[in-house]
């Protein structure tokens, strides 16, 4: 029986799609704005899910009713042979490696690999970085990411060429499927471009992780990296089903781990490049906190305004842009009915560009997060890393990350992105900044 409610206001998106075509992520912003906030239908034909940007029911749908609202469906589903059923599932299965995963992902023991991520993120700057040479933006902030990660969860057990394997599988395994987050509609049996690409991913993912979860299980040494931590703890789920939810969990979290940070960290360049007294300040406090000396986890605490400009970052550029949900079951939110089986589409994206709860909201000012100003904005008003139950586990990790990368750069190079006007997203899971952006390293 449908819950009484009020009418549903419906927003054409498919002509907003058509005028975006070569920026999708548009459509969905001008979506957003027209929504302003109200929880509004998207017309894309045979599909309709609803738009939800509100902070009271960002709150409802991730918090308060969030067992009504699974990861199923759109975006989730085409990404299931990558993600597994374990911490990026529900039910069940996600409690569980939730409640194995979520000491690993602590800030003590972040705290506890935060100075060997310092060294592995200089010797990386030292090794990659070439001045004066242009280079793909987004490659070059992964050559320094993914290995970086990929290390600190399998350890000694991982090859420079299993990196060199894993690194650019993650990278076409994310965007390979982007299409169908624009036509969940269509069966997964019905071929469509990039699902090749997918499959052959998956299968070089799966190649260089198995073989390091049977290593670790053979071993069966104390590890302080992450595989050796599931390991240990999963030591009773033996065989081929105990060997897949520990490939599930590292999978998923190190997918999650690289892709947040790499994506993030690729926007931070032409933001610096277009608000060059931001970047003169970000400049001036690495060069008194930092110096000449490689940068270390001892320069955290005193390296506040980059803090901000990271949380600005995040702020503007979520990784995660989009994150859709399934309704089990009816349900009202806003006034609204959410009928049993319905999409409903969430994206710190758009809560976080809404004008009622941020001034000026497409201006890029690191102010916003000075310290003191945390209390005085709605809870969910910003949620880069999720929220509820299913907040992302690595965001004490990305927090200590990035900073490291962009000081240790910044600490010798200036930027110089080869690009004029504004950098605008392309489609993908994640929020990339278009392909091919470049830019030179020059000394500072």
């Amino acid at each position: 029986m449908a819950i009484d409610a009020a009418p549903t206001r419906t927003v054409p998106f498919l002509r907003k799609l058509t005028r975006h075509a070569r920026v999708p992520v548009n459509a969905f912003e001008e979506a957003g704005t027209q929504a302003n906030g109200d929880l509004v239908r998207l017309n894309m034909g045979p599909f309709r899910p609803y738009l939800v940007t509100h902070p009271d029911h960002v709150q409802h749908v991730l918090a308060r009713n969030q067992p009504n609202y699974v990861r199923e469906g759109m975006f989730w589903d085409p990404l299931a042979p990558l993600l597994g059923e374990g911490i990026l599932s529900d039910g069940e299965s996600w409690a569980d490696s939730r409640r194995i995963l979520q000491p690993l992902f602590t800030a003590k023991y972040v705290n506890s690999l935060a100075e060997r991520m310092a060294e592995i993120i200089n010797e990386l700057i030292e090794e990659t970085v070439v001045p004066g040479r242009p280079f793909d933006v987004a490659k070059g902030v992964s050559a320094i990411v993914h290995p970086t990660i990929v290390r600190l969860f399998f350890g000694a057990k991982i090859s420079v060429a299993d990196i060199n394997r894993l690194v650019p599988a993650y990278d076409v395994a994310v965007t390979a499927k982007a299409i169908r987050l624009l036509m969940p509609f269509v069966p997964e049996l019905f071929p469509m471009p990039g699902d090749q690409a997918f499959k052959r991913a998956i299968k070089a993912i799966d190649e260089v992780v198995y073989p390091r979860i049977r290593q670790a299980r053979a071993e069966d040494q104390e590890g302080n990296d992450v595989v050796s931590r599931l390991c240990k703890a999963r030591q009773d789920e033996t065989g081929a089903e105990g060997d897949r939810r520990i490939r599930d969990d590292l999978v998923a979290m190190h997918g999650a781990s690289t892709e947040t940070s790499a994506t993030a960290l690729t926007w931070a360049w032409p933001v610096l490049q277009t608000y060059p007294e931001i970047a003169a300040k970000v400049y001036e406090e690495i060069d008194r906190v930092v110096g000449g000396d490689p940068i270390s986890t001892a320069h955290l605490p005193d390296l506040v305004y980059l803090r901000m400009f990271v949380n600005e970052l995040l702020r503007l550029y979520p990784p995660g842009w989009i994150l859709p949900r399934k309704a089990l079951e009816a349900d009202v939110v806003g006034g609204v009915t959410i009928e049993a089986g319905s999409t409903v589409l969430l994206s710190p994206y758009l809560t976080h560009r809404l004008p009622r709860f941020w001034d000026r909201p497409l201006v890029f000012d690191p102010e916003r997060f000075a310290p003191g100003n945390e209390g005085k904005r709605h809870r969910y008003a910003y949620w880069p890393f999720g929220a509820g139950p299913h907040v992302c586990l690595g965001q004490h990790l990305f927090m200590m990350e990035a900073p490291l990368l962009i000081g240790g750069i910044l600490r010798k190079y200036r930027p110089v992105v080869h690009h004029d006007g504004p950098v605008t997203p392309r489609l993908a899971s994640s929020l990339r900044p278009m392909a091919g952006l470049s830019m030179t390293l020059v000394p500072a």
